[in-house]
């Protein structure tokens, strides 16, 4: 199976630590998805989708790409395949229904995160990559950090791009979330 470097050693075997990360970044995924989008939703559509040179081109075509490879982990969460041709393929074009979608899939994550067990750490995560199809496994705990960061890396994106624009986004430091910081 195509590990591409020994990432063995820089996970955590403690499941209870890992359930707990995967609950408090639940929470702050929603947190941040909820003011994320109230703070795109007064763009206009047209600067929503403006090619500003992001490597998803735009705001909106980084909301989507989030919830795409979200989706994407969902699945492989679940032992079912990634089925997008693309990092990059449109789910909605239309704002209104990827926000609606973004807040459903936020509450999937929360279900999945509080579902989760010491069996489901334990075991290594195997799955083929969108890109490619060679297969990948990786410890599970090293999977939902990868995941949770990515979000996080995309939403970052998101801020630059609303802050050169003149739009303050807010404190966006988890130490910040709202509500107990354990799970």
């Amino acid at each position: 199976m195509g590990n591409k470097s020994n990432n063995n050693e820089i996970h955590t075997k403690d499941p209870a630590w890992v359930i707990a990360y995967a609950q408090i970044m639940a929470r702050y995924n929603v947190w941040m998805n909820e003011r994320l989008y109230e703070t795109c939703a007064t763009l206009t559509d047209e600067a929503r989708k403006s090619d500003v040179g992001a490597f998803f081109r735009s705001i909106h075509g980084t909301l989507n790409h989030i919830l795409l490879a979200d989706r994407s982990w969902m699945a492989r969460f679940r032992g079912r395949p990634a089925t997008f041709k693309s990092l990059d393929e449109e789910l909605y074009g239309d704002f209104a229904e990827l926000r609606r979608e973004r807040m459903q899939d936020d509450q999937r994550i929360i279900e999945w995160a509080t579902a989760l067990d010491a069996r489901d750490v334990a075991r290594p995560l195997s799955f083929k990559g969108i890109t490619s199809p060679e297969l990948h496994s990786y410890p599970f705990s090293l999977v939902v950090a990868h995941f949770f960061n990515h979000q996080t890396h995309h939403r970052g994106q998101i801020t630059t791009l609303l802050s050169q624009r003149g739009i303050d986004p807010g404190v966006t430091d988890l130490l910040r979330l709202p509500g107990p910081l354990d799970a």
